[in-house]
């Protein structure tokens, strides 16, 4: 019996082991698929930058050439032909630095250390930006040790290189683009699905007094940030890309509707955080919240995970159009019912800290719909006797939209 019961564990063991294999491949190959585009552009890229100042500029050893293309198809998070240059300028800089100081130290440990100070010195003085800084040093070093002036071509042709390098990584994002708009709208829908979650374990939490289950969803939460950092640079890419891309032209006006959503998901999720956070110590502090709180936090967690499931969907579709406004209408009902009356006599800091972040996530989540911050704020119920944004201000435009 005991040998029985000793082999169905182990084999129960066997599939647990097998089922973390299988997600292991499954989340290497899915890296792969989402790095494919860049492994094709790096690929076409440092070859062709090879072939072009090789072939048609007659350079022997064009080293830099695929390296510059490389580097800069690596780079992220947009201005990628501000840094072109600035590469180039590096590079020009650091060929002339390496040949130069070569010839006046040579070779070796002390001169190597003598040369990289003096790069980082020139480098700084041109400019702040750290890549210019690096690729000078980088160049000097390489000039000094692997290429040196009396083993290869002269300093222009590897400056040249650079360039040549630089100038085809730019032209190979124009042919060969990188959309972000699938990708970035199945990580909006990630990270404001885990927000909902959150924001459901903190409700039941609070109701049962429970601050392990609080603790378990803020320490859920904190992996998001770099998610949503993931976002912002993937958009600042995809709107550099599709300037310029021609393939992409067609796209700039759903990249640029996206690229407008990912600050406000970005502060609903720290919202959720610091809600998480302020929940923990209610909890552990044995206090609680009105049912109503709870009420609103329950029907918030629902329109968020509505929202990440519309932007789950593979593309856009006419339903949007019908879902979006209700959704808004839901959020306006929660920012009209957040008010100071939810707040009990006894009430914690606590108690108002949940209050306030409810208030600041319903904007946000206004502003993923498409409203604007100053409309999104009117919505919510004043607690103020002067608010910036009274509610009927907001009301009667809409009411004159409406008519027109």
């Amino acid at each position: 019996m005991l040998e029985v019961m000793s082999e169905a564990k182990q084999r129960v063991s066997t599939r647990q082991m097998l089922r973390v294999v299988d997600r292991s491949v499954l989340s290497r190959l899915q890296r792969i698929r989402s790095r494919f585009v860049y492994i094709i552009q790096a690929t076409v890229g440092a070859a062709l930058a090879y072939w072009v100042a090789s072939s048609l500029f007659g350079h022997p050893q064009p080293f830099f050439a695929p390296i510059s293309a490389v580097i800069i198809l690596g780079l992220s998070g947009g201005d990628r032909m501000k840094k072109a240059v600035e590469m180039s300028l590096g590079g020009i800089v650091g060929v002339a630095v390496g040949d130069l100081l070569f010839q006046v130290v040579g070779q070796g440990p002390f001169q190597i250390l003598f040369i990289v100070g003096a790069g980082l010195v020139v480098g700084s003085f041109i400019t702040k930006s750290p890549l210019v800084s690096n690729q000078i040093v980088f160049g000097s070093i390489l000039i000094a040790t692997i290429f040196p002036p009396t083993e290869g071509p002269g300093g222009l042709h590897r400056a040249i290189d650079a360039m040549i390098g630089s100038g085809i990584g730019l032209i190979t994002i124009a042919l060969i683009p990188n959309s972000p708009l699938k990708e970035a709208r199945r990580e909006v829908s990630k990270v404001l699905r885990i927000a909902s979650s959150i924001l459901n374990d903190v409700t039941h939490g609070i109701r049962d007094t429970n601050p392990e289950i609080i603790r378990d969803a803020r320490d859920a939460v904190r992996g998001t940030q770099n998610d949503v950092n993931t976002l912002l640079s993937a958009a600042q890419s995809g709107r550099e890309a599709s300037e310029v891309s021609p393939l992409l032209w067609t796209s700039r006006r759903s990249i640029r509707s996206l690229e407008r959503i990912l600050l406000p998901v970005d502060n609903a999720v720290r919202g959720v955080r610091v809600l998480s956070r302020r929940a923990l110590v209610l909890t552990e502090d044995g206090d609680t919240v009105s049912e109503k709180q709870l009420e609103l936090l329950e029907e918030l967690s629902e329109i968020i995970l509505a929202v990440g499931e519309l932007y789950g969907r593979q593309k856009r579709d006419h339903d949007e159009a019908i879902e979006i406004p209700e959704l808004v209408q839901r959020l306006r009902y929660v920012g009209g019912q957040a008010g100071m009356d939810l707040i009990e006599e006894d009430a914690t800091l606590s108690a108002y800290t949940i209050l306030a972040q409810t208030r600041s996530i319903v904007v946000d989540m206004l502003m993923v719909c498409g409203l604007s911050r100053e409309s999104a704020v009117a919505h919510l119920v004043p607690t103020s006797t002067h608010p910036a944004f009274p509610p009927e201000v907001w009301e009667r435009k809409d009411k004159q939209k409406g008519q027109n």
